[in-house]
């Protein structure tokens, strides 16, 4: 078996793609599939279970007109990758880094970060924009900011 590719793979569609894109997400999302594809010569082909969620997962987003990546949990990104992943320059990432807000070893010289570490400080921050969001609207509506 060929190990696997370290790369994140990114898919974007293009608009020709989404029409087929999103019969796909319905035909997966119907009930009753049978979690089976036919192969080159006709052949019927068992897909597993976790395939079958992926597909979902991913064509409903191809069909919405988003780019998906497809990155290999375990894996160890490089500063650049890891700025990407949470949409921030590569010096504000170092930044973070540097006073301990993300971990990371060093490989030489390099810095890596474990992909489990910005996924889980990605979510942070997107739980903390929302609780202080909902803080704004809830000091808003007491301000007497709102009106119906």
């Amino acid at each position: 078996m060929a190990a696997a590719d370290p790369r994140i793979v990114t898919i974007a569609p293009t608009d020709d793609d989404r029409a087929g894109l999103a019969e796909l997400a319905r035909r997966l999302d119907a009930p009753g599939d049978s979690g089976s594809a036919s192969g080159d010569v006709g052949e019927q082909l068992h897909l597993p279970a976790p395939l079958i969620s992926a597909l979902r997962v991913l064509t409903r987003q191809l069909a919405a007109g988003r780019a998906v990546a497809i990155v290999p949990i375990g894996r160890d990104l490089t500063t650049q990758e890891a700025a990407d992943l949470i949409g921030v320059s590569r010096p504000y990432l170092v930044r973070l880094l540097e006073e301990g807000k993300l971990p990371f070893t060093r490989t030489g010289r390099h810095r890596r970060i474990r992909l489990e570490d910005v996924l889980s400080y990605r979510e942070q921050q997107r739980r903390e924009r929302r609780h202080q969001l909902d803080e704004l609207v809830r000091l808003s509506e007491d301000g007497g900011l709102y009106r119906d």
